[in-house]
């Protein structure tokens, strides 16, 4: 059996992945630092269903605890890691941008020794749309420049994707970074737009909407992202042997088996329709707060994930609408409204 060492798994994406693979049958062991940036409750219960199924084993602890993170891999001895954990948030990073060097600079750092250490088959690692920063030519493909990041978490995320390239080019460490756009569905977090708007309108809140609505999303289900990773752990970048190897369009390092892969759904939409869609499928009226754009914001982001459907065969497709009917099943559900 492959056996998956997967970083973050009580948190949203990374609980999705590790139920994925284990339904396929892998061995995963999942680490996670509990932190309280959101609320615990919801990232123990994660643990707790994860831990019902055969093949999961976890360990609570932080990722800059390095002696830990290499005890636990010696004991696992991962063919495969995939690193999801980090510090989250556009908003916070304005607050308390130290928490964000740990987790995802050092953090990030002491993972990639594991994989280096253990000669790991594939090291898979979490990056976001938001190193695409203040470009305005779109859909963002991978082979853009991205050298304009607006916020401390967006440049911490293009540092690893450097780090990860280092670390490729220098022990030949297959290494492919996906970014990630704008994920929503069943188990997310609290600080996110979709579920503080359903919270929000559910308790006859009123939801503050940044920059009068006009702002663009690609809206990418939970499903889709994580059948994404799923199928480019098999998608192993190889170093190629000329820059002519490479094909049009792929981003693949000419020095080193690295690459980035965008997982988004193709769609950009505006905040003001997705406010809609939430209205329509609770059947209750928002009370909308109209405001002005945040610091370190971006009024668009759009995916094109032509490359990710050229290494796999598959491109993320659920309808936004399915989408926020999912989440709000699953909020019903779990909060008992």
């Amino acid at each position: 059996m492959t056996r998956v060492f997967i970083t973050g798994t009580a948190g949203f994406i990374g609980y999705h992945l590790a139920d994925l693979l284990l339904e396929e049958g892998f061995l995963v062991h999942g680490l996670d630092g509990m932190t309280d940036y959101y609320d615990v409750a919801l990232k123990q219960r994660r643990h707790q269903m994860l831990l019902q199924k055969p093949g999961f084993t976890a360990t609570e602890a932080m990722l800059e605890d390095a002696d830990t993170l290499d005890r636990v891999a010696d004991d696992f001895q991962p063919d495969i890691v995939v690193h999801l954990a980090a510090q989250a948030g556009v908003r916070y990073s304005l607050e308390n941008p130290r928490a964000y060097i740990d987790a995802n600079v050092v953090g990030t750092f002491n993972v990639m020794e594991v994989a280096r250490r253990h000669a790991v088959r594939h090291l898979l690692m979490a990056s976001t749309s938001s190193v695409y920063g203040a470009n305005t030519d779109m859909p963002y493909a991978e082979t853009m420049k991205a050298d304009t990041q607006m916020t401390i978490y967006a440049a911490t995320k293009k540092a690893t994707e450097a780090m990860g390239h280092s670390y490729a080019h220098l022990w030949n460490l297959p290494t492919t970074m996906f970014r990630f756009f704008t994920v929503y569905g069943p188990w997310g977090r609290p600080d996110m737009a979709l579920f503080r708007f359903v919270s929000a309108i559910l308790e006859g809140r009123p939801i503050d909407i940044y920059n009068h609505g006009e702002m663009y999303r690609d809206f990418t289900y939970i499903g889709d992202l994580v059948r994404g990773i799923r199928l480019l752990m098999d998608a192993v970048p190889e170093r190629p042997a000329t820059p002519d190897d490479i094909a049009e369009g792929d981003s693949l390092s000419p020095v080193a088996p690295w690459r980035v892969v965008n997982i988004g759904n193709s769609n950009s939409v505006r905040l003001l329709d997705f406010v809609d869609a939430i209205e329509d499928v609770l059947g209750i009226p928002a009370q909308r707060n109209m405001m002005e754009m945040q610091k370190g914001d971006v009024p668009a982001t759009w995916a094109n994930a032509s490359l990710l459907h050229d290494l796999t065969g598959y491109r993320p497709h659920t309808d936004v609408r399915d989408g926020i009917a999912q989440f709000v099943n699953w909020y019903r559900d779990y909060y008992r409204v």
